[in-house]
């Protein structure tokens, strides 16, 4: 039986209880589906489910922001991280604000007609422009940097069955169902109180007193906790190798691995390699790594790992988007 899920069996709304079926529900009300795979596969561990919602939530559904713009800012990352997966997702949610042009535009590499659109697509995409841009457009990227890499390394490129999702007429009519959903205007902070009790780093000075920057503090703590399945020496060369990364795809072949991880010792590398391929080349990661890392470990402690380097790589993505952007209340 065909899945979407390469190492993980995700809690099933059914037989989801607390976190994960309140996160399921609120999921299923603001977004509109009551399945996506990429929610599925964080569910086995519940902190890091909400913490990723919330951050979705609060930054793209919600708030003042146009979200168009936003779809364009989900798009244009998820391109530049070569995340098949959420390319297909969120063209098919450009298609839902009714902008179908621009869907296929930006879908087929083109440049957006509006200069706007084209500002933020250049932003998402390389960090260039110096495009004004608020808390809700900065968010929206931090969360798509965390659930690219997230995808990535535990699900299969197939957003649809059969590869469905590569044809534009299936694209546009799954927009239009999707259409009244995506264009209400959700509150912000209805998600907050989903990870209220749970760890929270500082809210970041772009976000500061906004739902989008208390969610983002909610998913640093989450994500960064999974560090703690490493030891020591393994923690630290991600750390190293991760600040040291100037956002781009890393050489083909595993030089830069091997360099990186010269000075962990043998019994640490392979949690090492594991969660520094979900940072910076998650869409190499293989079944190998995560055999070489898991052994009976259990499907929490594989999302713990990876999320740990998908963070990693956000917060280090946090240094160079509010650096290329000029920020402001635009909405």
């Amino acid at each position: 039986m065909e899945t979407q899920f390469r190492y993980v069996t995700p809690v099933q709304p059914q037989a989801a209880t607390g976190r994960v079926a309140q996160v399921y529900a609120q999921l299923a009300e603001d977004f509109g589906m009551a399945r996506m795979a990429v929610f599925l596969t964080l569910s086995p561990a519940p902190d890091v489910l909400a913490a990723t919602w919330a951050m979705l939530r609060e930054s793209l559904l919600a708030g003042n922001a146009s979200r168009t713009a936003k779809e364009v800012v989900a798009l244009g990352v998820s391109m530049a991280n070569r995340c098949p997966f959420c390319v297909a997702a969120h063209t098919t949610l450009l298609h839902a604000t009714g902008d179908h042009r621009l869907a296929e535009t930006i879908a087929a590499g083109g440049t957006p007609d509006d200069p706007e659109h084209a500002a933020m697509l250049a932003w998402a995409t390389s960090r260039r422009g110096g495009v004004e841009i608020g808390p809700e457009h900065i968010g929206t990227a931090l969360a798509f940097h965390f659930i690219n890499r997230m995808a990535s390394a535990l699900l299969t490129e197939n957003l649809l069955p059969a590869n469905l999702q590569n044809s534009r007429l299936v694209r546009s009519v799954g927009g239009r169902v999707m259409a009244r959903t995506v264009r209400r205007r959700l509150t912000p902070g209805a998600s907050l109180p989903l990870v209220a009790d749970l760890p929270a780093r500082p809210e970041p000075a772009w976000g500061a007193g906004t739902a989008a920057g208390a969610a983002y503090a909610a998913l640093r703590a989450a994500g960064a906790a999974g560090g703690e399945l490493l030891g020591d020496a393994a923690r630290a060369a991600v750390a190293d190798a991760v600040a040291a990364w100037d956002g781009e795809h890393p050489p083909m072949g595993g030089a830069w691995l091997d360099a990186a991880l010269s000075g962990v010792p043998s019994e640490e590398r392979a949690g090492a390699r594991l969660a520094l391929l979900a940072a910076l080349a998650p869409y190499r990661v293989t079944d190998a790594d995560v055999a070489a890392w898991r052994g009976s470990r259990p499907d929490e402690d594989l999302v713990r790992l990876c999320a740990f380097g998908a963070t990693s790589a956000m917060e280090r993505m946090e240094t160079f988007i509010t650096g290329s952007a000029l920020t402001g209340d635009r909405s």
